[in-house]
């Protein structure tokens, strides 16, 4: 199937990206693997589109980081939905959810 292109992912990354933290913490390469699995390669993020998008998250309080040792000796970031990052989620997915009604009213599948 094909990626969606950057200007839609713009408006879909963040909603993409806490929609999947919300069940539990993941680390970057566990989300663009997640992301491109469960929406059938239409939802693709690269590692230079996710971690700013990360950053960004972070930024405005939406995701917490916290940091482990794995195996190999090197640290591995986790991220985590912050509760605004659930209240953010929740907003945004209704209004995601009236967004798609209104389209599928105009015929778009």
């Amino acid at each position: 199937m094909t990626r969606v292109g950057s200007k839609w992912m713009r408006g879909a990354g963040p909603l993409a990206v806490l929609k999947l933290l919300e069940s539990r913490e993941m680390y970057g390469y566990q989300m663009a693997e997640a992301l491109e699995e469960r929406s059938e390669g239409v939802v693709a993020m690269g590692h230079s589109t996710l971690y700013p998008l990360l950053y960004k998250l972070e930024s405005q309080g939406l995701v917490t980081v916290s940091s482990e040792r794995v195996e190999s000796g090197r640290r591995r970031k986790y991220y985590s939905i912050t509760p605004n990052g659930r209240a953010w989620l929740s907003s945004h997915e209704k209004e995601w959810g009236r967004l798609v009604r209104a389209m599928r009213g105009l015929g778009f599948a």
